[in-house]
């Protein structure tokens, strides 16, 4: 991790310099500042690897930054929060999080977090999860690694989807979800195993977080295409 540049938006100076000092005692290299529009200055000048916002900061608020990087970049995204609201954790996922944590937070707990945020970003192919092989290439028929699901196309070699011949960006969480979703049609599949499986969650995390993503995620490939199923999670309509 000595080369991973975190971008980290806090406007409480303790929590800021303590934070940033734990960071870096874990071979991070951080660009902290106090607020939104030093942030999205400080991203788009230093194009760090992963951005970590609070989400009450001054001059342009934690979901606005997130918003506005977002629109840039894929670059992953937590959000902090001094409170678990409903509210807050919606508001920052919507607006493109791929995670968030609430503060008061142990140090230990965050770099954990990142960690697991950039391993999945790493990997976004799905390695290890078995999404890239097995039925890939039995359906779409002509390309090998195409998935095809009614209008849907994934291609888990390329990792690019489209929809109706048009291309569909995705984040890199939400391509993993659709990989994990698309490696077993059908099959009704639990929050608690998206958490382990796509989130690098082996404890019992948010499964708020999976739920915005599934709502992200119809939003680009369709609506009907991944449907719920009440009490059990959710599964792609093959």
């Amino acid at each position: 991790m000595a080369d991973t540049h975190v971008l980290f938006v806090e406007d409480d100076d303790v929590i800021r310099e303590a934070t940033q000092l734990a960071l870096e005692r874990d071979g991070f290299a951080v660009t902290a500042v106090p607020d939104g529009l030093s942030g999205l200055d400080a991203f788009r000048a230093d194009r760090p690897d992963i951005a970590l916002l609070d989400v009450m900061v001054p001059g342009l608020d934690g979901v606005s930054l997130c918003r506005r990087i977002r629109d840039e970049s894929t670059v992953p995204v937590i959000m902090l929060s001094a409170r678990a609201d409903s509210i807050d954790v919606v508001l920052g996922l919507e607006a493109g999080a791929d995670d968030y944590v609430t503060k008061p937070f142990d140090g230990a707990v965050l770099v954990a977090r990142i960690r697991a945020v950039l391993r999945r970003f790493g990997h976004a192919a799905g390695a290890g999860h078995g999404t890239a092989g097995g039925p890939a290439g039995e359906r779409g028929g002509s390309r090998p690694g195409v998935l095809a699901f009614g209008e849907l196309e994934v291609d888990t070699e390329g990792m690019e989807v489209r929809r109706a011949g048009a291309p569909v960006a995705l984040t890199p969480t939400e391509m993993r979800l659709l990989l994990e979703f698309s490696g077993s049609p059908g099959t009704v599949l639990s929050r608690d195993r998206l958490l382990e499986r796509v989130w690098d969650y082996d404890w019992g995390g948010d499964t708020r977080v999976v739920d915005v993503h599934v709502q992200r995620l119809r939003a680009k490939i369709g609506q009907d295409r991944i449907e719920t199923v009440r009490g059990f999670g959710y599964k792609l309509r093959a």
